[in-house]
């Protein structure tokens, strides 16, 4: 028999020299940790669409907190939800709401261990459910949501706020929070850029878990699914107007964007495998379809190979603990 002359399987043949020649991995410092705050409750609420992931009280908000610092998770983003709802979203920027509140308590509890976050779009705290201000028409006006973002902004960056997530999608809401942020002297507040944020199936269970009060959709204003240069443009102008980091959301469809994404911008990239994506391994693997962890844990190098620099989990503290262990 004549045999190849280059034998790639010899970089395989033990565990030692499959970890030594990794081209990729995932480390704890890594993962950021997703949390639901919402006002009036006592104890945790669990999330019937995502098992294992609840809203909180502050109490409870506490604890998985400290506990996501212990395993050695790189930070939280909080979302807020409020009891009360109105048109202009007004819960958004009170000092005394419910995520400038929690945001205060975290970043006095874990801030120095982790880095606290602060999703800012309006959608949790409308009435319409919509991630801005509508118009008479009941279109979504963008530049009076730029208005009512720059106010959240500042209400973020004084409670605590160590990095503010701009998930609405609005044109031109980077610079304008960015100028705004410098001058109120908070120039060492980052902004993450939803860049790459696609109208997507897959963010069903987190409307449970933020309550949405949504009506129609989100297509004038989020990418359509089918545009992969759209979503690279997006991340370039986010990255000129002044982001510290880009993000992709979702994940799990959009690889091919990330990895676009992460070869054209020179900010970091992250990416956010959001809550159907979450489910669904959740859901083959408490049917037996599925190795939980390993299905799990290849979910995320998968993101990371495509060129993630972080990313948003709901297993964050689990799987830390797992790559720690």
């Amino acid at each position: 028999m004549s045999f190849p002359d280059v034998r790639m399987r010899r970089l395989r043949q033990s565990p030692a020299m499959r970890g030594l020649v990794r081209e990729t991995s995932v480390e704890p410092r890594q993962l950021v940790l997703p949390l639901f705050v919402r006002e009036g409750l006592t104890d945790a609420q669990p999330i019937g669409s995502m098992p294992g992931v609840a809203q909180h009280s502050l109490d409870s908000l506490r604890a998985v907190a400290t506990e996501a610092a212990e395993a050695g998770v790189g930070g939280v983003m909080l979302f807020g939800v409020p009891a009360v709802r109105d048109a202009r979203g007004s819960g958004a920027d009170d000092p005394k709401g419910i995520l400038n509140v929690a945001t205060e308590v975290l970043a006095a509890e874990v801030g120095d261990a982790l880095v606290v976050q602060t999703d800012l779009c309006l959608d949790e705290f409308t009435d319409h459910g919509h991630c801005g201000v509508l118009a008479a028409d009941g279109s979504v006006d963008n530049d009076a949501t730029l208005e009512r973002y720059t106010s959240m902004a500042l209400s973020q960056a004084r409670a605590g706020s160590q990095l503010l997530g701009l998930s609405g999608m609005m044109d031109g809401q980077v610079a304008v929070i960015r100028r705004a942020l410098d001058a109120e002297g908070f120039t060492d507040t980052l902004l993450l850029a939803y860049a790459a944020k696609y109208a997507s199936a897959f963010y069903g269970p987190f409307r449970e878990a933020v309550d949405s009060q949504l009506r129609g959709d989100r297509r004038t204003y989020q990418l359509d699914p089918g545009n992969r240069r759209e979503g690279v443009r997006e991340a370039v102008v986010d990255e000129q107007e002044g982001a510290d980091i880009v993000m992709v959301k979702p994940a799990m469809g959009f690889l091919d964007v990330l990895r676009e994404v992460r070869d054209t911008v020179q900010v970091p990239v992250w990416a956010y495998q959001v809550s159907g994506e979450y489910a669904m391994v959740e859901a083959a693997a408490a049917n037996g379809w599925i190795d939980r962890r390993a299905s799990i844990l290849e979910s995320l190098l998968s993101i990371r190979r495509a060129g993630a620099d972080a990313l948003l989990t709901y297993w964050a503290t689990e799987a830390a603990r797992w790559l720690r262990g």
